[in-house]
């Protein structure tokens, strides 16, 4: 063989042993090692969320006892008020028609007692004669006094329509007062608006609203899912939009009997007294939201949310925990309350396990588990 033909042989044979190693790498398995995580212990808490405001505990409308005209508005909304301030006055504007049909009936009724007096007067003098009996006597009598009581109720009539009273109680009826101590939240009248007094058949018009403002509660709405596992006492946390990074301690209350419906869910309204903070004004309305700790377990076995996997089929949970030979092996698991990020087990796992963390393999096996 002469010596080109070696040199062509030998190359050959280099490139085929090269060849062979590289597609031996090529199709050779990687092995990809996975970092793993053990069970521990933690508090879990389930929380809710319920949307709401702050709102008065004690909160009332003051409406006019007569109909008329807003004359003077006293105070402003915000002021600080106590029982039997006065909010503002009322001018009573009647009714022409009333008027003077109130006004025929006093003096009808005048006419009734003048002519009743003269008859009283003329029995009297022949009952004191012997000539008329003792009944007919204090029939006519009686007639009299009726009569005289029928006035003084058509007066009263004709005067509770012309300025608001019949006496001098008038002032009480035209003088809107404040009916329990507090601030002024709204006044929605102004000097000139006309008002309607409260009846069977009309709400009235409010002349203002009173509130208590240091009773505050947080009043919000809460799913069906999550109603059935709220307790009475229960202490929450409320979260008022208008102050950041303040937190209120609340105790639940309320909780209501019956559901609305609302965008196709079943809503459940919760109501909780606030403990207010003397840093801050709580106004009335601020929109808030109320931490609810609906399930809380100390100490128990978990592990993180992340480390789940759900068989296709059964859709039951498991993980993939390192055996002594390096493997892992699937096992399922029972779990119990779940915060979001960390879940309870229950069964299948201990704390001493070693637990597959998904896509965490090292970044040399993953580029070339890619290749």
């Amino acid at each position: 063989m002469s010596k080109r033909s070696k040199i062509i042989l030998i190359v050959i044979v280099v490139f085929f042993i090269g060849a062979l190693v590289w597609f031996g790498k090529k199709n050779k398995k990687s092995i990809v090692a996975y970092e793993t995580e053990t069970p521990f212990r933690t508090t879990i808490i389930k929380k809710t969320v319920a949307t709401g405001k702050v709102i008065p505990l004690e909160e009332i409308e003051i409406k006019p006892q007569i109909t008329g005209i807003i004359d003077k508005v006293v105070l402003l909304e915000g002021s600080k008020v106590k029982k039997g301030d006065l909010i503002a006055v009322v001018r009573v504007v009647p009714n022409e028609q009333s008027l003077i049909s109130a006004r025929g009936r006093v003096d009808n009724a005048k006419l009734r007692v003048n002519n009743g007096q003269v008859s009283f007067k003329r029995t009297k003098n022949l009952f004191n004669k012997g000539v008329v009996a003792r009944a007919e006597y204090e029939g006519v009598e009686l007639s009299y006094k009726q009569a005289k009581q029928d006035l003084k109720n058509a007066q009263n009539d004709y005067l509770i329509i012309k300025r608001g009273s019949a006496g001098s109680g008038g002032a009480a009826n035209t003088n809107i007062i404040a009916q329990m101590s507090g601030t002024i939240l709204e006044i929605p009248v102004k000097e000139g608006d006309q008002v309607i007094q409260s009846n069977n058949f009309n709400a009235g018009t409010t002349i203002a609203s009173i509130a208590d403002m240091s009773k505050m509660i947080f009043e919000g709405k809460v799913d069906e899912s999550e109603v059935g596992k709220l307790v009475k006492g229960t202490d929450i946390e409320v979260s008022i939009g208008a102050i950041e990074g303040q937190k209120f301690p609340a105790k639940l209350n309320f909780i209501a009997p019956k559901g609305t419906e609302e965008g196709g869910a079943v809503q459940f309204k919760i109501k909780a007294d606030v403990s207010l903070d003397d840093k801050f004004f709580i106004r009335a309305g601020y929109s808030a939201n109320a931490d609810i700790i609906l399930v809380k377990k100390d100490s128990v076995l978990s592990i993180k949310e992340g480390l789940l996997r759900f068989d296709k089929e059964t859709e039951e949970p498991y993980v993939e925990v390192k055996q002594a030979d390096g493997e892992f092996k699937k096992v399922n698991v029972k779990l119990g309350t779940s915060d979001g990020v960390n879940v309870e087990v229950l069964e299948g796992l201990t704390k001493d396990d070693e637990i597959k963390i998904w896509n965490k393999a090292s970044k040399d096996d993953t580029e070339e588990e890619d290749e």
